[in-house]
């Protein structure tokens, strides 16, 4: 075929090395019986890999010219379906129903533009029916971020680790890449560990929110000053748990953030 040319509006690096294709397939734990959503296709590095190891395959790709051309390679493929779409636009509950994954254990693997990489995390995360487990390319630092662990917490890995468990599995150099970006990527493993609930998990996000909004400011003065209580009450619901009142959000591990949103008055 002929060789595209990354479009730099799309945030598009491509990955040429089987190497590392073959870490991510260990990574993902990819079997024969699988159903695969693979997302940000680009040129099907991973996808032709993957459309002869899986059972099914669909892979959504916003890039029209990278859809063409990966359809016309699956064209006769029994097993294989390529999506035109942006997988922030897709109402992807719908397109599970349509593509029989609502009904069947399904994975997700991706290379995701790294601009858009926490909204695609939270859209995923808060998907009804829930991939058994998520395998993606990530800047190498948002990997840190959401894997982070307390001590060096952020909303992003609160957001992350609320959800599911996240395992950085390994670093890829910037050279696997064509063209040749300027930072270097990570494969980050994700197993959803709770569905979505809008109205319980808006309480504990409330605190998150507030905890995070001044990273240099202690969690009782951004509680207080953000959630209009006074110091002495926050201070005195944070000592209930057992939090000293000198701690900053990055030190709460998740299960700190509900046992605080549990005793904490509402809004």
């Amino acid at each position: 075929m002929e060789k595209v040319r990354a479009k730099k509006s799309l945030g598009q690096n491509f990955l040429n090395d089987f190497e590392i294709i073959g870490r991510i397939f260990e990574a993902a734990e990819i079997q024969q019986s699988d159903y695969v959503l693979e997302i940000g296709p680009g040129t099907g590095a991973l996808t032709f890999r993957l459309s002869d190891r899986v059972e099914k395959l669909v892979a959504i790709e916003l890039d029209h010219q990278l859809v063409e051309r990966l359809q016309q390679h699956f064209v006769d493929s029994q097993n294989v379906s390529i999506l035109e779409g942006n997988i922030l636009d897709v109402h992807l509950e719908e397109l599970l129903h349509a593509i029989g994954y609502a009904e069947h254990p399904y994975k997700i693997v991706a290379n995701i533009p790294y601009y858009i990489t926490a909204p695609i995390i939270r859209t995923l995360l808060a998907l009804k029916h829930q991939p058994v487990s998520m395998t993606l390319m990530v800047q190498n630092e948002v990997a840190d971020r959401l894997a982070a662990q307390p001590g060096s917490m952020s909303l992003l890995s609160v957001m992350a680790q609320f959800y599911a468990e996240v395992e950085k599995k390994f670093v890829v150099p910037k050279e696997a890449f064509d063209p040749v970006p300027k930072v270097e990527s990570a494969i980050i493993h994700i197993i959803p560990k709770r569905s979505y609930d809008k109205d319980k998990d808006r309480r504990v996000f409330r605190l998150v929110r507030a905890g995070f909004s001044a990273r240099r400011k202690t969690l009782v003065n951004n509680l207080s000053s953000s959630l209009m209580i006074s110091r002495d009450d926050a201070t005195r619901l944070m000592e209930s748990i057992g939090l000293r009142k000198d701690i900053r959000a990055q030190a709460l591990a998740v299960d700190d953030w509900e046992r605080l949103a549990a005793i904490w008055p509402e809004a």
